[in-house]
């Protein structure tokens, strides 16, 4: 019984390692797919959460003033869900799009890193503290998530694994002399990778006359536009995570 439990565990584990590389490498892949599917999930799945939170929600902050109406529920948790999600459509889209293949390779390996340690984290608040997997990452884990993947994209820069930051002028040149009158989407993702990694440096320049370097760096790192990333990779991590503890209840009990 112990064997079958462990083997049991073991197939698990695998499965949910495949769905982390297995989203992974579709971002990488095809991008602008992905962007469309992160969107609709974070809608679809952001429009029931939302609802039901609002639900709980407006008599804490309300009172009895505002009834719980399915009408301004419904209304409310819409535009919540979309706007989350056309914000994560637009994180995912500009995380993965890109012209520097090399460089898509590691933000999908990172990507897939913090999507494995998001499904963990949220495994292991279910088993301890009976948290829902859904419900926790949807709302709480974003950030988390972000700043990690914003941790380490500066460690793959400072370990010179991601292209080096090009220069203000660099990239003004790239604009004026080298982009076309339309760019495509990719072209334009990766300009934008530059100039937000541009800003960063400066962000970190300027705070390290007045701080510490290794504070500035922190800093530098929270403030970060890679931050935004964490509202894609915390939907997947949920997803994955919902999944396998229905798997394991269905199989282990």
């Amino acid at each position: 019984m112990i064997i079958l439990r462990i083997l049991v565990n073991g197939l698990i584990m695998g499965g949910e390692l495949a769905a982390v590389a297995g989203i992974a490498a579709f971002a990488f892949r095809f991008p602008f797919i992905f962007a469309a599917v992160t969107a609709g999930l974070s809608f679809v799945l952001g429009l029931r959460l939302e609802v039901a939170r609002l639900r709980y929600e407006l008599p804490f902050y309300f009172g009895g003033v505002i009834k719980r109406s399915a009408l301004l529920t419904g209304l409310v948790g819409s535009f919540e869900a979309l706007f989350k999600g056309v914000l994560a459509g637009i994180a995912a889209l500009f995380t993965f799009a890109g012209t520097n293949t090399d460089r898509l390779f590691w933000v999908a390996i990172l990507f897939g890193v913090c999507v494995y340690v998001g499904a963990s984290l949220l495994r292991g608040l279910s088993i301890r503290a009976e948290a829902l997997p859904m419900r926790w990452g949807y709302f709480r884990l974003a950030p988390a998530l972000g700043l990690l993947f914003s941790a380490g994209l500066a460690l793959l820069g400072a370990a010179a694994v991601l292209p080096a930051t090009a220069s203000v002028a660099d990239i003004g040149w790239k604009i004026i002399f080298e982009t076309p009158a339309r760019p495509s989407i990719e072209q334009v993702s990766e300009l934008l990778f530059q100039i937000k990694q541009a800003f960063d440096v400066f962000i970190v320049t300027v705070l390290s006359a007045a701080l510490d370097a290794k504070v500035a760096r922190l800093i530098g790192i929270v403030v970060s536009v890679n931050v935004l990333s964490g509202f894609v990779s915390a939907l997947y991590a949920a997803l994955i995570a919902a999944a396998v503890r229905k798997t394991e209840t269905a199989l282990l009990g």
